[in-house]
């Protein structure tokens, strides 16, 4: 007869500032998480994104300014299934309205939920991003969430419900032009995150 499966170990944020520090951790309900740096066309999407936007919308250069926006902000949540711990989340971009968050937080984490994030999406990161990170981020209040595919060449859009559930992915591809909440009031050129 066999014995009975030994019972995982919660992990704590202790084990995710033990992480290499050429590595991304992530804590989900005391699940840690820890994937590579990103890979080229990874970094590229989201660094294109992030200057495009930031102009626009951080500087006010061409729109209307008004968001703090940021790359691979460490944000933490607590975590309702263990009171006392925390979820901490990194998404690859997060913005916050001004209005919302006049000056930034002193701690090495935002406690303050994003108004949107963006994932980029890789084969390692994928299924964390899609299945554990989206759901947290509903949980939490976050209005919008974009999922940026730099190998299929995909953007997908979601606006978060009354009922805190994503609505239905609305879903650009290559080279559109697209006008995309919460950043509607500047054209977006996909094209630009692609570019080899």
């Amino acid at each position: 007869m066999g014995q009975p499966a030994e019972k995982q170990r919660r992990a704590t944020y202790a084990d995710l500032e033990a992480v290499p520090p050429n590595k991304v951790a992530e804590l989900v309900r005391g699940t840690l998480h820890v994937f590579p740096r990103p890979a080229p066309r990874h970094a590229q999407a989201e660094t294109e994104l992030a200057t495009e936007l930031v102009g626009a919308f951080g500087r006010g250069r061409g729109g209307p300014g008004g968001w703090r926006i940021l790359v691979e902000p460490e944000l933490h949540f607590p975590d309702p299934h263990a009171p006392g711990e925390i979820d901490a989340l990194v998404p690859d971009i997060a913005g916050w309205r001004r209005e919302r968050m006049p000056e930034l937080p002193e701690t090495a984490y935002f406690a303050l939920a994003p108004d949107w994030i963006c994932e980029v999406l890789s084969a390692s990161t994928e299924d964390v991003d899609r299945d554990e990170k989206m759901p947290i981020y509903a949980r939490e209040g976050v209005r919008h969430a974009w999922l940026v595919d730099p190998i299929e060449r995909t953007l997908e859009v979601y606006v978060l419900g009354a009922d805190r559930r994503w609505g239905p992915a609305v879903v650009h591809r290559d080279a559109a032009r697209v006008r995309v909440e919460p950043f509607d009031a500047v054209e977006l050129d996909l094209s630009v995150l692609w570019a080899s």
